[in-house]
């Protein structure tokens, strides 16, 4: 059965934004898990925009299912991790000025300087994934630098305005599934899905786990957490 992991993120958008208390990520995540998601995903980020360290450290110790932390390859973060011990860490590139991550991970580009990144969260017990383009490119070298396993990008396939351009993205996830499957990796896929696309990738057999974010907290502000989480699992052709 497909994991669903969700991403809080967004909860603490709406909090900084006033700077405020509220509405509180940690008291999200927790309903996310009453209401049926597997993970909880977060991504600290370097000018912290939305969550903060506060946020991580009490999910840590607050939630029952697994903490998925989302992090830059750097020495800042990985100090960070190594003290937090999440379950996982997936790997994605940042930029301060993008208003979310606008692609994967280089790493074919950087893979000498990742495999020692990548092997000092593993000798710490952090399962380690890699946020990449649907590319076989990208794919083998996940799997060189030895990565536990691999989350497809899927906004091209979630913002193509034709089918011709919405049908080659979901071949290039779908490809990038078998290969790294084929491989030895755990596969994941997440970015820009929603309860209209995410049924396509859901199909995929060869893809464990989805992260979610945006979608489920902006329906969430209509219908509530709870309703909003299980109508994805619904999406995604699990019983809610």
């Amino acid at each position: 059965m497909m994991r669903l992991g969700i991403n809080v993120d967004h909860i603490a958008t709406i909090r900084q934004a006033r700077k405020a208390q509220e509405p509180d990520p940690v008291v999200a995540a927790l309903m996310v898990e009453l209401a049926g998601a597997d993970q909880i995903t977060v991504h600290l980020r370097e000018d912290r925009r939305h969550i903060q360290e506060r946020d991580v450290r009490l999910l840590r110790g607050m939630i029952k299912t697994c903490l998925n932390l989302e992090m830059a390859a750097t020495e800042e973060m990985l100090k960070f991790a190594l003290d937090l011990l999440p379950d996982s860490a997936t790997l994605v590139p940042e930029k301060r000025e993008e208003l979310t991550t606008e692609g994967g991970l280089d790493v074919e580009g950087t893979r000498e300087r990742l495999t020692s990144f990548v092997l000092a969260l593993k000798d710490a017990g952090i399962k380690v994934g890699l946020f990449i383009d649907a590319s076989p490119s990208q794919v083998k070298a996940s799997h060189r630098v030895g990565a536990h396993s691999i989350e497809i990008h899927t906004g091209h396939y979630a913002e193509a305005r034709d089918e011709a351009h919405h049908r080659d993205a979901l071949e290039r996830i779908v490809d990038a599934a078998k290969l790294a499957s084929r491989m030895g990796l755990a596969v994941h896929a997440g970015h820009g899905l929603d309860y209209q696309n995410v049924g396509k990738i859901a199909e995929i057999t060869e893809i464990e786990e989805l992260n979610i974010g945006h979608s489920i907290v902006a329906r969430a502000c209509m219908v509530g957490m709870e309703k909003a989480v299980q109508q994805m699992l619904v999406a995604m052709g699990r019983k809610a």
